[in-house]
């Protein structure tokens, strides 16, 4: 694999942790900046609406300018959110500060799926994204709580001063290693952005996105809450299992890759989904004894997410075919689609834990998982048909 793949993992990592830290540093800022929680709540969601307007908009926007020209300019407009973040002199400018953010967010992780298939030969496309989100996995486990120690030790500022720090050395590293001359696509007209947004075969893979991600979120969300709560570990152990289980996530994003580059999307996709409903279902039962919780938890984050190559480049290859104009569009909107999916398996996780128990939210997770299998077998089906 080329080594500009990780300056796009850097970045990846770089903007995985400054979208997730927050979560971690929500009290740390409200009392510092004198607001409610909820309104320093208000800080995630207003990032994930940076992400999911950035992710299809700014890239049609941004379809005749250069791949490389646009990467560099999201890693300097996430680098500068980052540090308009840490000198905020007020709650306002805070907001303003996210939202940037999340617009370079968006923008990213769209062209950067098309320019890691860029730098490799057709047959290695799956593992080239698998490589390029294990920085935004691994960021989910390590540096969220490292970014959230880090804000909690130092003030919540200097959270942002580091991860603007991480991402000023990806910027340097995508300047001297990403080429020039990568493959671009026709810019997408008016007309085409909308066919992407009409398209049945295309909406029917953001659902498999957000059922697939939100399935996962609704759990994972309240993971440490479960570890502590229903299998009794401290909250030092919670720590380290969660480190451990980032290694896993690592390990299970590049598989996922190989097996999407192997068998296809599809059929990646239906082991991936079928293996994430059953290890949720299991997590229900499971979560009572520590060395049961440990053991599912760990094969988890083997599948956890592993399906986001599979997902992003059967987007692409379906957009290749009925959108052939938009391919970038689509593939934003499906970023964008992740992040509905986070979004909504939180807020469902938090609705489950308010009105029936902290251990439901597994099995409703795997639920949920079934629809995306569901969803998944259903295209294969047409895709057949199609052929």
């Amino acid at each position: 694999m080329p080594i500009a793949l990780f300056a796009l993992t850097l970045s990846a990592f770089a903007i995985g942790t400054t979208e997730f830290v927050i979560v971690g540093l929500v009290p740390t800022i409200a009392a510092d900046l004198g607001v409610s929680l909820p309104s320093a709540g208000l800080l995630v969601s207003l990032y994930a609406l940076g992400v999911a307007i950035g992710a299809p908009v700014l890239t049609a926007l941004t379809g005749k300018w250069n791949r490389k020209h646009v990467l560099l300019t999201l890693m300097a407009l996430f680098v500068g959110g980052n540090l308009l973040a840490w000198q905020a002199p007020s709650y306002e400018s805070l907001i303003m500060a996210r939202i940037l953010t999340g617009l370079a967010h968006g923008v990213f992780f769209s062209i950067g799926s098309t320019i890691a298939t860029g730098l490799v030969s057709k047959d290695k496309e799956a593992s080239a994204i698998a490589i390029m989100f294990t920085g935004l996995t691994v960021a989910l486990v390590t540096g969220v709580p490292l970014g959230t120690w880090i804000g909690q030790t130092f003030g919540w500022r200097a959270t942002f001063l580091v991860v603007s720090a991480l991402g000023f050395l990806a910027l340097i590293g995508s300047a001297f290693l990403v080429p020039n001359n990568l493959k671009q696509a026709k810019p997408a007209t008016l007309k085409d952005q909308i066919k992407v947004l009409v398209q049945p075969r295309l909406l029917l893979v953001y659902l498999m996105t957000i059922l697939g991600y939100g399935g996962t979120f609704t759990a994972f969300t309240y993971l440490a809450p479960i570890l502590q709560q229903e299998s009794g570990f401290a909250p030092s152990a919670v720590s380290i299992i969660m480190l451990v289980y980032g290694v896993s996530v690592a390990i299970g994003n590049i598989y996922g890759g190989k097996l999407a580059d192997k068998k296809g999307p599809i059929k990646a996709l239906t082991i991936i989904f079928t293996a994430l409903a059953l290890i949720l279902f299991t997590l229900t039962f499971t979560m009572n004894t520590q060395i049961g919780a440990v053991l599912t938890v760990l094969v988890w984050g083997a599948f956890a997410f592993g399906n986001v190559p599979g997902l992003q480049v059967y987007v692409v290859k379906l957009a290749e075919r009925y959108t052939p104009n938009a391919v970038d569009v689509a593939s934003g909107l499906n970023i964008a689609a992740f992040n509905i999916g986070i979004a909504l398996g939180s807020v469902l996780g938090g609705a489950i834990v308010e009105g029936m128990e902290l251990r439901d939210t597994a099995w409703v997770g795997g639920v949920i998982c079934l629809a995306a299998l569901v969803a998944t077998r259903f295209s294969g089906s047409l895709d057949a048909r199609t052929a």
